[in-house]
């Protein structure tokens, strides 16, 4: 039976309300959106609350973040990050036209591997204009890797007898998404959870100078008037505001909680945008990007520290 846009729109409804169910990771979600787009189930609508969704949910995490914990900890690791987010972006801002790979997917690939993964992406996106293939290609790479690398680090650790506090760092650095850098720190003991959890906060929010950054290097691309990424300066807010109205703790909670179930939701959506056409045109060799700068980041931060503790 072939499903009109009413039965589709009834399905996309329960999807959606299973995103804020917490057995449904951001990973699940996409995959569920590339699924009911690979079977032709497009609900036509869908598209025009990606943005909005993406943009909403990353200034509600704002209200997640300790403002105190952030200035305290500013100096535990903050070189690192620095050196870490400029070397991945310009290598693969670099490697992107060696291999003549579109331009955003390279930047959002890039975004993804030095800062936070799926988060930066949902940050960076809109400021570009990327579509939703573009997207959605770019975090599948992302995602890809952060899962194997959550498998494999604690092991690599162990075998290398790691201090807890250099494997901290090193998971914080190199492995994509904060809750695969919880995960893996969690796997290898309470003081690695502790530093790896410390420094990922610091590098996240790199998140705000490169989107600021990129979008002033889009003024020439649009003619001269440049799109401001408000939604930059609501997250940024979001913090202070969480700071300034330590009263309201709870209720910032569950504001921090939407914005994290609400990427979820955001994910969902763009893989049921994706177009597998376009996915098709970007090629192997995004995914030899990805990987190259996954390669660089792990093996480069693990001489680093090693050398380093």
């Amino acid at each position: 039976m072939k499903l009109n846009q009413r039965h589709i729109r009834t399905l996309y409804g329960i999807i959606l309300f299973l995103c804020f169910m917490p057995f449904i990771s951001p990973a699940i979600a996409l995959g569920l959106g590339i699924m009911l787009s690979f079977l032709g189930l497009k609900y036509e609508n869908a598209a025009k609350y990606t943005a909005f969704s993406l943009q909403a949910s990353i200034v509600l995490m704002g209200f997640g973040m300790n403002l105190t914990q952030i200035i305290n900890t500013s100096r535990l690791g903050f070189a690192d990050t620095a050196i870490s987010v400029v070397f991945v972006m310009t290598c693969g801002l670099v490697l992107g036209k060696l291999l003549k790979i579109d331009s955003k997917i390279s930047l959002l690939i890039s975004a993804g591997t030095a800062i936070c993964g799926g988060s930066a992406i949902a940050a960076v996106a809109p400021v570009i204009r990327a579509k939703n293939a573009q997207i959605s290609f770019a975090l599948v790479v992302v995602f890809i890797l952060n899962a194997i690398a959550l498998l494999i680090f604690p092991g690599i650790g162990h075998y290398f007898n790691l201090s807890q506090e250099t494997f901290g760092y090193w998971a914080a650095i190199a492995i994509h998404d904060t809750s695969s850098v919880v995960g893996a720190g969690a796997t290898y003991g309470a003081k690695a959870l502790e530093v790896a959890t410390t420094v990922k906060l610091i590098r996240a929010l790199w998140i705000i100078p490169l989107s600021l950054l990129i979008a002033f290097s889009q003024k020439d691309k649009i003619k001269g008037k440049l799109k401001f990424p408000w939604f930059i300066a609501l997250f940024i807010m979001s913090i202070f505001l969480a700071y300034w109205l330590p009263d309201f703790a709870k209720t910032f909670s569950h504001l921090h909680w939407l914005g994290q179930r609400g990427m979820v939701l955001a994910l969902f959506l763009i893989g049921s945008n994706i177009s597998f056409s376009e996915a098709k045109k970007a090629g192997a060799k995004s995914f030899v990007l990805g990987i190259l700068l996954w390669l660089l980041i792990g093996f480069g931060s693990f001489i680093m520290l090693t050398s380093k503790f």
